[in-house]
């Protein structure tokens, strides 16, 4: 085996590199001991460059073409070889092919979460991660910094060493950036331009050409997140006695579908009434104590007495009822769950109650207790 392979490496006078793979950056060209013979062909195509290396030093770096091993083609390692004997037998060095064209779709990521101030949330922790492009600039320092004699050096031998560098960067570049962490994803095309320009003497530095630098997306904590989610949402209610009424009327909807379930559903309405009321009590208050006397000025207590405020109606009794909903006993419900199943018609004179005390189970509207509860709900429309 040895024998047929040092003959057939004495037929083969062409020295090329067909690349049928997407992430090889370096291909050193096999010969057998090494031995090129003169006036072999040299096939560099787009996309590739050549570079010879004799006895470890760096010799002659071709471009796209085909070149024919000469004196006249090869100067410097000519001048480095001797060539004593006519330049017929074979010279010993070393060829790698080296990929010029564009690596695309390499990713990247902050290595851990970067602080920033935001003047909305304070201190907030953010990641962010994308892809980037890079291209071999410069094959002779590529070699000589990175790949070394290293036969066959693929984008994951260097992947490492890249992707920590845009993610350290960044951590540098997005506090300078004083952008809103709610803005930041409109801001994605700016930052990645800004770190392009930031990285690039760094990969110069290495033979490579950082041609493109995307940040598809930032990462905020859950926390965050829920914040900006809730601001949200309070601008779309707008009107908060309407959303709690609204979402009163869903919940008594769905313990009705749910046997069983009217009585956390009666405490869930307990609350939100509860809420309202001292969310009322605490805006009235407020709303009073801005009103003043004529020709009085706030905090002196002279001028005409006021008149006492006009009594309001009693508070309405509070019941504590079971319900009969869907053949099933639910409950038991206080007044502004009751009046709450009135108005949506889950309640009517019609529906079975009892409480402690009754002897057996009667209708609505024959309850005493019950008559301020039907009469706070305007009756039905008439028809038109």
């Amino acid at each position: 085996m040895a024998l047929w392979d040092k003959l057939k490496a004495e037929l083969i006078d062409i020295i090329q590199w067909l690349d049928d793979t997407n992430d090889t950056l370096i291909y050193r060209f096999p010969r057998y001991n090494n031995e090129i013979k003169y006036n072999a062909k040299l096939v560099v195509r787009e996309g590739q460059s050549a570079v010879f290396i004799n006895e470890g030093q760096l010799a002659d770096v071709y471009g796209p073409g085909t070149y024919t091993l000469t004196t006249q083609n090869m100067p410097i390692l000519a001048t480095l070889k001797g060539w004593k004997y006519g330049f017929e037998s074979p010279f010993k060095a070393e060829v790698y092919f080296v990929s010029t064209r564009q690596f695309t779709n390499l990713k990247w990521g902050t290595p851990g979460p970067c602080t920033m101030r935001d003047p909305e949330f304070g201190a907030v922790r953010v990641t962010a991660f994308g892809i980037y492009a890079i291209k071999i600039k410069d094959p002779a320092v590529f070699i000589r910094e990175i790949a070394g004699t290293d036969g066959e050096f693929s984008t994951d031998e260097i992947q490492d060493n890249l992707k920590g560098k845009i993610g350290m960067r960044i951590k540098e570049v997005m506090p300078e950036l004083q952008i809103p962490v709610i803005d930041l994803e409109s801001k994605v095309f700016t930052m990645g331009e800004i770190l392009k320009e930031r990285i690039a003497p760094a990969f110069e530095g290495l033979g490579i050409t950082l041609t493109e630098v995307q940040v598809q997306d930032v990462g905020l904590p859950e926390e965050v997140e829920r914040a900006i989610d809730k601001a949200g949402a309070m601008r779309a209610i707008g009107n908060m006695q309407m959303y709690t009424q609204y979402e009163t009327a869903n919940s008594i909807n769905d313990a009705a579908n749910n046997p069983g379930g009217l009585a956390a559903a009666g405490v869930g309405i307990g609350m939100g009434f509860g809420m309202g009321g001292q969310m009322g009590n605490a805006m009235g208050g407020a709303f009073t104590n801005m009103v003043q006397q004529p020709g009085v000025a706030p905090g002196f207590s002279g001028g005409a007495a006021q008149p006492p405020p006009m009594p309001g109606p009693p508070p309405l009794p509070q019941l504590n009822l079971f319900v009969a909903m869907n053949g099933q006993q639910a409950g038991p419900f206080e007044t502004p769950a009751l009046q709450q199943m009135v108005m949506s018609g889950q309640l009517t004179r019609e529906t079975l109650v009892w409480k402690q005390g009754m002897a057996s189970w009667t209708a609505a509207g024959t309850v005493a207790e019950l008559a301020p509860v039907f009469g706070a709900v305007p009756p039905p429309m008439p028809p038109a």
